[in-house]
């Protein structure tokens, strides 16, 4: 594999994460002991989502950073972000020249944590199961583009693809691609509950209340081979309701480390009244918020509604009063950090514009006030999440060319919802699979996509994400991620708004802080230790 071709040249500067604030007292779980990190992420099991530690349905950044601490794939991400590098593989590359083949061979002595030895047989095994399940969480779509999968003895295997994809050693270093035993997965359903079985840094015990998880302990996973460093021997990933509750464990010394999502308001106050105490670490970060549409509902299904929502929201309003320096306005899918972004929508709308609107509305005959409601989930994102959605009523309503309503529902009810297209308009975040522009733009627009949406562009589709995986060099695809976007703006199936910086709080003698969440949000709690780093 050509890892210099891969790179991606608009990240370079991004990736050097800023300290805010240091100290050097001790804190935090008694000053010393296991590392206790804290989440706002919630996982739940429910009728429609009885597997959420499943990589065959896990299609979520918390669920994913439990998985990637305990679930090992052929590739990942390296510290500081990058071009993936092999992992539970030796070594791993393109065999031909149109990236249509690929080739890895697994380290010496690999094993589960069992003791059981993983073979090719067992890659082979974990990632047909994840196209023969084929859930509706989107999560297979992003190993869709194999063809088959032809293991070569106990440690090679080689990934034969349906059409050229340079972005493929990134998808082997997602954990749906997470290596998995047969004795403990069936292969044709999902393994319903929180238990989790792997070959990865960790192995792990999940306590839940009920059907919801409380905390899940890690700890270091005696037989693990592979290419990540661990700096501690156990941590412990806390879930709280909500940042506030996060932020009074850590100011009680309950936790070592707030982790995904402190509030703005949590981070103004340690950035305008830093603490010797506590270290606030500013992460690049990837995450893009946006409003989907099911654009078969009847209140939505003509275009000229959703261009007319594209000319009137104030992005600007919503990042600056909401949620402060911690977001940017967007006006793509694809972030201004990505390769390839273009400001397609400022460039077909410009500035907020009322009679804008009303005059795409009037041409397409489309009566007004358009009665829309606006959903939202109230656990997932941070408490900003309502805010904002009172700001994107306000700034509809103002108009009289809307009359909308906003609703709130928890995530466990919500993506479900979302799914079955019970929603007309609803507010979702993206935190990428792989930094890339391709997954900005597929898991939207391409077949089995994770909004199961019905928006369809044959275009799009058939002829240029295709075009845009055969490049080797991502830069040069950047006049086709172009045209995607364009047409994005002009069909607005997704309307993007902000995009997003992240932080980490964490007590002064915990080391470590600045790597233990990248620029696609993955938590890599095997970078945090005690004192030095």
């Amino acid at each position: 594999m050509n890892r210099k071709t891969l790179a991606l040249p608009a990240l370079a500067g991004l990736l050097a994460p800023v300290l805010v604030a240091c100290g050097a007292s001790n804190g935090g779980s008694g000053g010393g002991g296991d590392i206790v990190v804290g989440t706002t992420d919630q996982f739940v099991a429910t009728e429609d989502a009885p597997a959420p530690f499943d990589p065959a349905f896990a299609y979520d950044t918390g669920a994913w950073n439990v998985l990637r601490q305990t679930v090992q794939t052929l590739m990942h991400v390296p510290r500081g972000s990058g071009a993936p590098v092999p992992e539970a593989a030796e070594k791993c590359g393109f065999t031909d020249k149109v990236s249509q083949s690929y080739r890895c061979t697994l380290r010496d002595g690999l094993t589960f944590a069992d003791g059981t030895p993983v073979t090719a047989k067992d890659v082979k095994f974990s990632i047909e199961r994840v196209l023969d399940i084929k859930s509706d969480n989107g999560t297979a779509a992003l190993l869709a583009g194999i063809d088959t999968i032809e293991p070569k003895g106990d440690k090679e295997v080689v990934f034969h693809l349906k059409t050229p994809d340079a972005t493929f050693p990134y998808k082997l270093s997602t954990p749906v691609a997470g290596i998995l035993s047969k004795a403990k997965y069936d292969g044709q359903k999902l393994r319903d509950g929180f238990a989790i079985d792997g070959s990865g840094p960790y192995t792990v015990r999940v306590d839940h209340d009920g059907d919801r998880v409380t905390r899940a302990v890690f700890t270091k996973n005696p037989k693990y081979k592979g290419d990540i460093k661990l700096r501690n021997e156990k941590v412990e990933l806390r879930s709280f309701a909500d940042a506030d509750a996060m932020g009074k464990a850590f100011d009680a010394d309950e936790i070592d480390v707030m982790a995904r999502a402190m509030s703005p308001d949590q981070i103004k106050d340690l950035t305008d009244k830093p603490k010797e105490s506590v270290k606030l670490t500013e992460v690049p970060g990837l995450e893009i918020r946006y409003l989907g549409f099911n654009t078969e509902h009847p209140s939505v299904k003509d275009k000229a509604v959703r261009q007319a929502m594209a000319a009137v929201v104030d992005r600007g309003q919503i990042a600056g009063k909401v949620y402060g320096s911690t977001a940017q306005p967007l006006y793509s899918l694809i972030p201004s950090s990505i390769a390839g972004h273009t400001n397609s929508f400022f460039n077909r709308y410009g500035e907020p514009n009322a009679r804008q609107a009303a005059e795409i509305l009037r041409k397409a005959d489309v009566s007004t006030p358009v009665k829309l409601t606006l959903h939202y989930t109230t656990d997932h994102y941070g408490p900003g999440t309502a805010k904002e959605f009172e700001a994107l009523r306000g700034q509809l309503n103002a108009t009289r060319l809307f009359d909308v309503t906003v609703k709130g529902v928890e995530w466990s009810k919500f993506r479900p919802a979302q799914k079955r297209g019970d929603y007309a308009v609803y507010g979702l975040g993206w935190f990428p699979d792989f930094p890339d522009p391709d997954n900005y733009i597929a898991p939207f627009l391409d077949a089995d996509n994770f909004l199961n949406t019905p928006y369809a562009n044959n275009v799009v589709r058939a002829q240029l994400i295709p075009a845009s995986r055969r490049e080797a060099d991502r830069t040069a695809a950047a006049g086709t991620f172009a045209r995607m976007q364009d047409i994005v703006a002009t069909d607005v199936p997704v309307l993007p708004l902000w995009q997003g910086k992240q932080y980490v709080a964490a007590q002064a003698d915990v080391s470590g802080v600045e790597w233990a969440l990248n620029t696609s949000s993955d938590l890599q709690l095997w970078e945090l230790g005690r004192g030095g780093a």
